[in-house]
């Protein structure tokens, strides 16, 4: 069983080459962020004719999250229990919830599209949203496991964090910029703390997942890793493989992100179907 993460960045814009590397890479189930769209919205029939079902979670053209599977979907959830929001209060006093988290069961795993806030700069609101954001997230994912602690589980998207200064091209260009902040990289920490593992980094794979599309960044190679599949223990114990899917920032009309892939060791009724490799 293969599953990526990937913010497409407008999947509008980009079906057709999310679709063909779906196919390309024999993705069985991709969460995508940033799909910038409403359900209503989703170019369902591209992933359809390819054999995926797609569940969307958007409100308007920004943010937006969404998980493609041609494996059958089961017990979707919209965002999690706690989850602030963010903006102009309505007449209740209460702040809009953003469509940063969609959560499914596939195959026995239970698989998490997020998209955490940016947080923009140190004395913005929005950061001070994201470490709200991620305080709670990590609430609630001690309740999923308590629910089901024996249930693999993973937490798979655009943190918008660099945990590690070798994640960042050059960490003094982003001194006093959000994304390598000790706080959020101690919100970051407190999942590993908590048994989750970088399930990619573990596996020993380099590299960047993020170059702006300005100042050559990607061809300078200045980039940043801030897409991760962090795995409970029992998820961490059925991943055979990972990669950074590089060259997907290559091309006409990419995403300024590219997609993260973990294989893992789960029979499904598609495997007979699959073509023998010798």
């Amino acid at each position: 069983m293969r599953i990526a993460t990937w913010n497409v960045n407008s999947i509008r814009t980009r079906k057709a080459r999310v679709v063909d590397f779906l196919l390309r890479a024999d993705i069985d189930v991709l969460a995508m962020q940033e799909i910038k769209c409403r359900p209503e919205q989703f170019p369902y029939d591209e992933f359809d004719a390819a054999g995926y079902e797609v569940i969307a979670h958007g409100t308007n053209q920004w943010n937006g999250v969404a998980i493609a599977s041609r494996l059958p979907i089961d017990e979707t959830v919209e965002g999690f229990d706690g989850m602030p929001g963010f903006g102009e209060a309505d007449a209740e006093g209460l702040l809009p919830l953003e469509a940063r988290a969609l959560g499914a069961s596939i195959e026995g795993v239970q698989l998490w599209s997020l998209y955490v806030p940016n947080g923009r700069e140190l004395d913005h609101p929005h950061y001070h949203y994201k470490l709200e954001w991620l305080r709670a997230l990590r609430a609630a994912t001690d309740a999923w496991r308590g629910a089901n602690p024996d249930a693999p589980v993973a937490l798979m998207g655009d943190f918008n964090i660099a945990p590690l200064d070798i994640d960042v091209w050059d960490r003094e260009f982003f001194e006093g910029r959000t994304h390598v902040s000790e706080p959020e990289r101690a919100a970051f920490q407190g999942f590993l703390d908590d048994g989750f593992v970088d399930v990619v980094r573990e596996r020993g794979v380099e590299g960047y997942t993020y170059w702006d599309y300005q100042q050559l960044r990607f061809p300078r190679n200045e980039g940043m890793r801030i897409d991760f599949i962090l795995g409970n223990a029992e998820f961490d114990e059925l991943v055979v493989d990972a990669s950074i899917e590089r060259d997907e920032r290559k091309g006409d009309g990419p995403s300024d992100h590219v997609p993260v892939v973990v294989e893992l060791d789960i029979e499904t009724g598609l495997d007979d179907d699959r073509p023998m490799i010798f």
